[in-house]
């Protein structure tokens, strides 16, 4: 595979908090160094400036705190103005690392209070009702906790979407931008995933709701809605019913799919989900308490579905490989092979000629995994985006440009 023959790259961020964000900010700062870059604006914008196509990101996927960032690049704003929008004046290890010498396009600070809005003006509305007022209570520990938590969320991400809609996107509209993005979410009262973009209608089939109805501010505020930090969030659709969407990765991990359907023949995934390995300078889990052993669990969850999804890729790929092989082996009639290779394909949904990059941390990084998910420490933020440029460092050197 040489990187520099690739026509059309897709760059797919995961989520994970602003832990994530800053990874993926790492990321992208090694990619930029090994030759790629980043478009994004309007149409105009993109065909005056990257009408070169090598080595040029012109398709973004993203879920939940990845899609803030693929928000912020598909809009046409640099590394340095994204970093600079999470920490105004950063630590010397952001400063290093991006050798910032002019912010060309400045954004406002992206603060805690953009991203962590109270889920409704009443904080009692958080408190179990139990504990405002006598109820007669039946059935065990499950039956308590449902009704005495209705709170759907503590928190809201419409700050986030309103920092969007005013900071961030200009027309905030899939299709005023001269790149493809892809927004991923789940629907709450349905088991689909969600795909927000540039469609002219929306459509759907058993597992996956392709849907245009939304602003771009809107579907990343759905994406980034976790529960139970982050209440779902409603959005209206064509017919002005709100349909109510969370977190983008409750049904996938990694949805490079997107990408490859979206003609893309280089997907480059970041990822920052890794689960702690034993080191003697942190020592085990089990001294850490709850909170500490809940990520592990949860982690380790979804590094195995991330595994699954590659080994999946992997074997279709070996499959085609093989039956192109036999049929050429065996001296079968050419029109045959193409034929078959065509319906497997078809089958399972695998795009010919696609390559696949994945970028993670090292399991060796435990900063990564035991810093908070959703700090603005200057100092955190300067560690983790330097674990995101080393982790892609080294994965871009095996690979010949």
């Amino acid at each position: 595979m040489r990187l520099s023959e690739k026509k059309k790259i897709a760059l797919v961020l995961s989520g994970g908090g602003i832990k994530a964000a800053a990874f993926h900010l790492g990321v992208c700062l090694a990619l930029r160094e090994k030759g790629f870059s980043f478009a994004g604006g309007s149409a105009e914008d993109v065909h005056m400036k990257y009408s070169d196509d090598k080595l040029t990101f012109k398709v973004y996927v993203g879920s939940s705190a990845g899609a803030v960032i693929s928000t912020f690049l598909a809009s046409g704003y640099s590394i340095e103005a994204i970093i600079d929008a999470f920490e105004r004046g950063a630590a010397s290890d952001l400063n290093r690392l991006t050798q910032r010498k002019k912010v060309y396009a400045r954004l406002k600070p992206l603060s805690y209070r953009d991203m962590f809005a109270l889920n409704g003006g009443n904080f009692m509305d958080v408190v179990p009702n139990f504990l405002r007022r006598r109820s007669i209570m039946t059935g065990g520990l499950e039956s308590l906790i449902k009704n005495g938590f209705k709170i759907n969320g503590l928190f809201t991400t419409k700050g986030i979407e309103k920092y969007l809609r005013t900071h961030v996107v200009k027309e905030n509209s899939f299709a005023s931008l001269g790149v493809d993005l892809f927004i991923v979410g789940t629907q709450l009262n349905h088991s689909r995933k969600v795909i927000f973009g540039n469609f002219p209608e929306t459509r759907k089939d058993k597992n996956i709701k392709y849907a245009g109805f939304a602003t771009i501010s809107e579907a990343v505020a759905a994406s980034a809605s976790l529960p139970p930090v982050f209440a779902p969030y409603g959005i209206r659709n064509e017919k002005g019913k709100e349909i109510f969407f969370f977190d983008g990765e409750i049904r996938e991990t990694l949805s490079t799919h997107i990408a490859a359907d979206a003609g893309a023949d280089l997907v480059i995934s970041s990822y920052s989900v890794q689960p702690y390995h034993y080191t003697p300078e942190m020592g085990s889990l089990h001294n850490y308490g709850i909170p500490l052993i809940i990520n592990q669990a949860l982690y380790q969850v979804i590094e195995q579905k991330i595994a699954k999804h590659i080994e999946h890729q992997q074997n279709i790929s070996a499959i085609m490989s093989a039956i192109d092989g036999y049929f050429k082996q065996a001296n079968l009639p050419d029109e045959h092979r193409e034929k078959l290779l065509d319906i497997v394909s078809k089958r399972v949904n695998h795009k010919p000629g696609v390559d696949y990059i994945y970028i993670h941390p090292s399991p060796q990084d435990h900063e990564m995994f035991f810093v908070d998910h959703f700090s603005l420490n200057p100092e955190i933020l300067g560690k983790i985006v330097h674990i995101g440029f080393k982790a892609a460092l080294q994965v871009l050197r095996k690979i010949d440009l």
